[in-house]
């Protein structure tokens, strides 16, 4: 039987990008709520203490590990040595709580933090420009990897790889040392086929995001207008069974290709209106539901 493990992103409960849209809760009252959901991992907060001495008995308290976090690569613009000097203090903080593997998500150039710029004005890369990128992103996976500590690609809304056909052209430009992170909802919203890019990339996906999407908020959005940050604040993102993906087909065609692994529950939405702790508890029910149809074993 397959086996997988169930986690949450605290923007749920406190947005980065988006401080108006979070709880006045900490981080203790955080990971109670997600553990009462029944998740046992949470991917790294920016109300997570940065050394491992801090971190680990706040966890053991939850009953809670790290399952994952953010790093904002410039690898698109800056070089590999800047970008080595920025993760290493991260690369021994996540060895040391134990942590499966570190995000990468591209912020050069990218449009996904500026709320000014409409989602029509992201970056794209020239065929030669992806080449290189990819290479160098390549280079800093197998960086991470030597130290045991895998790094995984996150495509995302607003960055130079977004669309599928960027996805595809990145994946076929890098190499074994940078596995992917599979993020449904941001495929979905750039108008991807999520089942087609995980029959084509399966072998690399080490990471599961399970964000939910709002068809009626995608469909009102005006790309030429609207930033990525507006479809936030508009309530495009939610966690599954309270949006418009088919899960079960998505948990399904992962399972036939044998992913075992973090699902991770990243949904960011404006807590006030959608309380964490009430979309824990759906987003959890729902997976249970779709993981067991499709042959999973939940484990702790």
């Amino acid at each position: 039987m397959l086996k997988a493990k169930l986690g949450m992103s605290p923007i749920a409960w406190w947005n980065d990008d988006l401080p108006d849209l979070s709880d006045d809760v900490s981080l203790e009252e955080c990971l109670a709520q997600s553990r009462s959901a029944g998740f046992t991992g949470m991917e790294k907060g920016r109300r997570f203490p940065e050394t491992a001495r801090a971190m680990l008995p706040i966890l053991k308290a939850a009953d809670v590990t790290l399952c994952g976090g953010w790093f904002s690569g410039t690898l698109v613009d800056e070089g590999l040595s800047a970008n080595k000097d920025r993760i290493q203090p991260m690369i021994d903080l996540f060895k040391a709580v134990d942590a499966p593997c570190i995000v990468y998500g591209e912020v050069g150039r990218s449009v996904q933090g500026d709320r000014a710029a409409p989602l029509a004005t992201k970056p794209v890369l020239s065929d030669v420009e992806m080449r290189s990128y990819a290479r160098k992103v390549t280079a800093l996976g197998e960086f991470c990897a030597e130290q045991g500590m895998p790094l995984v690609y996150h495509h995302h809304m607003g960055a130079v790889v977004m669309y599928e056909a960027e996805l595809d052209a990145f994946m076929a430009q890098s190499g074994e040392g940078i596995p992917l992170l599979l993020d449904a909802g941001h495929l979905h919203f750039a108008r991807g086929n999520v089942l087609r890019a995980i029959d084509n990339h399966h072998a690399r996906i080490k990471h599961v995001h399970t964000k939910d999407i709002r068809q009626s908020v995608l469909d009102s959005l005006d790309w030429s207008k609207d930033s990525f940050l507006d479809a936030v604040i508009k309530g495009a993102f939610t966690v599954p069974g309270d949006g418009s993906l088919d899960f079960a087909a998505i948990v399904k065609r992962l399972a036939d290709h044998g992913y075992e692994g973090w699902f991770v529950v990243e949904a960011e939405q404006d807590p006030k209106v959608n309380p964490p702790l009430k979309m824990a508890e759906v987003g959890h029910k729902e997976l249970m539901r779709v993981m067991t149809a499709a042959g999973y074993e939940v484990v702790a």
